[in-house]
Order: C-alpha cells, then sequence, then structure tokens
C-alpha cells in the first residue's frame, strides 16, 4: 500500500464517521419522543403486566387544578409492604370510561398494584385492570345459613 492510498482510506472512513455523527445527532434532536400521556400509560401497562398485588385502601377523590389550567381528578390510597405504609395518589382525568370518581366509594379497600423493588411505584387503575370494589366482600361464614330442616328426625315422620 503507497503513502497516497492510504490518505485515501483514512479520508473516505473520516468522511464516512462524519456522515454517520450527522446523520445519530439528526436523528436524535428530530425523533418523535413520547408524550407524557404516553409515558403514564406504558407505566400502567408495565404494572398491570408485570406488577405485584396488595391490599390498600381508598383515601380520598380529589380535584386538582394543573399548572396548566385543566383540573385533574386524583385518587388517594395507601398500602402497607414490609411494615412501610406508602400513601400516594393516581391522575384519573383520563380514565373517565373506565372509572367513574363519584362512583369510587372512599374508605372502601382495593387492590393495589405495585413495581416490586419500587413499592411507591404504584397504580389502583389501569386501562384493562381495576383495583376499585363496588362493595364490600362478603365471607361464606358470615352469610346466613339456609334453616335446617330436622323434620325428618321427628317420630312419626318419614
Amino acid at each position: 500500500m503507497t503513502h497516497q492510498s492510504a490518505n485515501l482510506w483514512w479520508i473516505a472512513s473520516g468522511i464516512v464517521l462524519l456522515a454517520a455523527t450527522a446523520g445519530f445527532m439528526f436523528w436524535y434532536f428530530f425523533r418523535k419522543r413520547p408524550t407524557p400521556e404516553e409515558l403514564e400509560r406504558a407505566r400502567r401497562d408495565f404494572l398491570v403486566h408485570s406488577g405485584r398485588i396488595v391490599d390498600g385502601m381508598l383515601l380520598e377523590v380529589c380535584e386538582v387544578e394543573a399548572k396548566d389550567g385543566r383540573i385533574l381528578t386524583m385518587i388517594m390510597f395507601n398500602y402497607s409492604i414490609g411494615g412501610v405504609h406508602y400513601e400516594c395518589s393516581q391522575d384519573i382525568t383520563d380514565m373517565r370510561a373506565i372509572v367513574d370518581a363519584t362512583q369510587v366509594n372512599v374508605g372502601f379497600p382495593c387492590s393495589v398494584r405495585y413495581q416490586r423493588g419500587h413499592p411507591q411505584n404504584s397504580i389502583v387503575v389501569a386501562e384493562h385492570w381495576t383495583g376499585i370494589r363496588a362493595t364490600l366482600p362478603q365471607f361464606p361464614a358470615f352469610e346466613d345459613p339456609e334453616p335446617l330442616d330436622f323434620d325428618h328426625l321427628r317420630p312419626g315422620r318419614g
């Protein structure tokens, strides 16, 4: 290889490297970034598919004004994991089709999905899952049993 062909290879590789760097910079600055709503939906989907479930309690449903002037509907809940108590809130404004904030029973138990290793990352409602319970659970031990029929034990009966 001659000195002139070695310089040509260095120049060609420099041009290719410069073009690749320019292409990467163009992609990096002009790519479509996810919106905050898309990031929140991805977080909820992640928790629905991989989150653990624990019992919690619904504390409050309130409306809060956001910085941009919108009114956000927030649901507040608490739960305990390993003796540590967590109190969190979730924005349910965009999930009106899934949960009606006026029908949420404050003080009722709920199911909370949380991320293992990061239990503060939690939800009560998602697009395809809800931890909100419509009524208090009924346990079979507390239901009224059917009256017992002892007629067959009486003498003279069949």
